[in-house]
């Protein structure tokens, strides 16, 4: 277990890839597209995931789906997630986005999400590990990219088969293994239990990451620091604060007091966020997209429900512009 004084912040080799640092974004779907990967990578994230996107409509050459692959100007490391219900369509799918350049091939094992559980995929497959491994072993045959998955604890409270879960993962080639240490009928509710991440890590060959309840930089440093986890992956805890991973990394350095963020550092990184957005969607509908993005940029600050109350309206950049002046000027 590293100890409080070490530096936490390190590279991780993942297969024939080393990545400069340990803190990442998760994939998120409706969220990490490729304008807010651009802000994350701006403030310190050293590896981002695209948003899930099906193996089905990837083996089908689909272009809406392929358009969500589409990497930001400044990203360097770009982790691509599917999910898939059996081998032969992941083994498709991968193929076809292995000339994407991605960093890394995640299989998702793990959303909750009823439109997708039915098909039989994402947390489905916690229900049959064999089934994950068989996955895995095609999508290790069609690339060298190296091939992660990420897990929850279990179908359910009765089913904590997270470790078999991981040993027929690792078996079949996966590099790394990302734990979200909550069931499958927890979705988000409750608390995620890290000695999950602590017992998978005690026992898995390839490194370990812990995802859940990561909303802090502290929240990040405990979850290293309890379980040894070899990095984190953040979810909930960056929408409307991409300054987590430059705040995680001074703190996992030790570097004392972390960087401030106000009021208008949030809003610039909002506005900068909107303006991305629209060179790849177009204007109109940036608009209406960063509206769920602006309430997150907007949480906790010195009457933030006056610009969630306007933007609700925006329809241009310039509205956006004129909302966050009119904040700041008052």
């Amino acid at each position: 277990m590293a100890s409080r004084t070490s530096c936490l912040f390190h590279p991780v080799r993942v297969g024939s890839l080393e990545v400069p640092g340990n803190v990442w974004l998760a994939p998120m779907a409706g969220y990490t597209d490729a304008a807010f990967r651009s802000v994350c990578v701006r403030f310190g994230a050293p590896l981002c995931f695209t948003e899930m996107v099906s193996a089905d409509a990837l083996a089908r050459n689909n272009g809406t789906t392929l358009r969500l692959l589409a990497k930001a100007p400044n990203e360097v490391l770009t982790g691509f997630q599917i999910f898939a219900s059996e081998a032969v369509t992941a083994a498709a799918a991968v193929r076809r986005i292995a000339l994407m350049g991605p960093a890394l091939i995640d299989l998702n094992c793990g959303c909750s999400v009823p439109k997708v559980l039915k098909t039989g995929c994402g947390a489905t497959l916690l229900r049959n590990p064999k089934l994950i491994g068989s996955i895995v072993s095609a999508m290790r045959s069609e690339t060298d990219v190296p091939v992660t998955v990420k897990l929850r604890s279990g179908w359910d409270e009765g089913t904590l088969n997270y470790l078999a879960c991981a040993d027929e993962a690792v078996g079949a080639g996966a590099s790394l293994v990302t734990l979200h240490a909550r069931t499958r009928t927890q979705g988000f509710g409750g608390k995620a239990r890290p000695e999950h991440i602590r017992t998978l890590k005690e026992k898995c060959p390839v490194p370990v990451f812990g995802s859940g309840d990561l909303f802090s930089a502290q929240a990040c440093r405990a979850m290293l620091e309890t379980t040894g986890c070899d990095g984190v992956m953040i979810a909930r805890g960056c929408l409307g604060n991409p300054f987590i991973f430059q705040q995680t990394e001074a703190m996992l350095r030790n570097q004392g007091r972390l960087p401030t963020v106000d009021a208008r550092n949030r809003l610039f990184a909002a506005l900068e966020h909107l303006k991305m957005l629209s060179t790849s969607v177009g204007e109109a509908k940036a608009c209406r997209d960063m509206r769920k993005h602006f309430v997150a940029y907007t949480k906790g600050i010195e009457c933030g429900a006056v610009i969630r109350q306007s933007v609700v309206n925006a329809e241009t950049i310039a509205e956006y512009q004129d909302i966050v002046d009119s904040y700041l000027r008052a």
